[in-house]
């Protein structure tokens, strides 16, 4: 069973997109996420894909503390971001690896990364046939498929997953919600999913919602 202690927290955290000064999109935003599943919800730009990539160590607060299993982001970047599976569907400077180079680069970054954890995710979301392309070449279904295999099979303590249902063929939704059935009864690591609804049937170990 998952256990009360918090894997991450984070206190005072500021945040304004630029051109500044711009109003703060997050202020003062306290957070601790246990082990398990956390739905991170809210309407179009509330802020859950800042959120997440604030979490993952890929954009620095403007002020504040987060820690992931006591390594602080502020102290060691590096070792914070290991601790931390997070690609960002949206981001285009992935459009000319294929398949098989995120893997490998989620391999280099992240030192649990499991190859027959990757294995298992590949057959279950039936990305066999396209290992060998380009993330320019895939449907935008096919393109999240690969992403979240290649961050879940990072083994990472906290694994952050961006509406991890968009575009998703059923057989694929299915296999994801068994994968986040299982993760929920996890007693050391934390999955993170920003969507608008959370995940059906999948026990939380919390709920945030943004603007509200």
């Amino acid at each position: 069973m998952p256990t009360s202690t918090p894997l991450l927290q984070a206190q005072g955290l500021c945040f304004s997109h630029e051109p500044l000064p711009a109003p703060p999109l997050f202020d003062r935003l306290n957070l601790t996420l246990l082990p398990g599943v956390t739905w991170l919800g809210g309407d179009e730009s509330s802020g859950k894909t800042t959120l997440l990539q604030l979490l993952a160590g890929a954009l620095v607060p403007a002020s504040g503390q987060l820690q992931i299993k006591g390594t602080s982001l502020a102290q060691d970047r590096t070792a914070y971001q290991q601790q931390a599976a997070w690609l960002d569907p949206r981001d285009a400077a992935l459009d000319a690896l294929t398949c098989g180079q995120v893997f490998a680069d989620m391999a280099r970054r992240h030192p649990g990364f499991d190859a027959d954890v990757l294995a298992a995710h590949i057959e279950g979301l039936s990305l066999a046939p396209h290992l060998e392309k380009t993330l320019a070449m895939l449907s935008t279904g096919t393109r999240r498929k690969a992403l979240m295999a290649a961050a879940l099979a990072a083994q990472a303590p906290l694994t952050l997953l961006d509406q991890p249902f968009m575009a998703l063929d059923r057989p694929s939704i299915a296999y994801l919600l068994d994968v986040l059935d299982e993760a929920a009864g996890h007693p050391h690591r934390a999955w993170v999913v920003a969507d608008y609804e959370a995940p059906e049937d999948v026990a939380l170990a919390g709920a945030l919602v943004l603007g509200v």
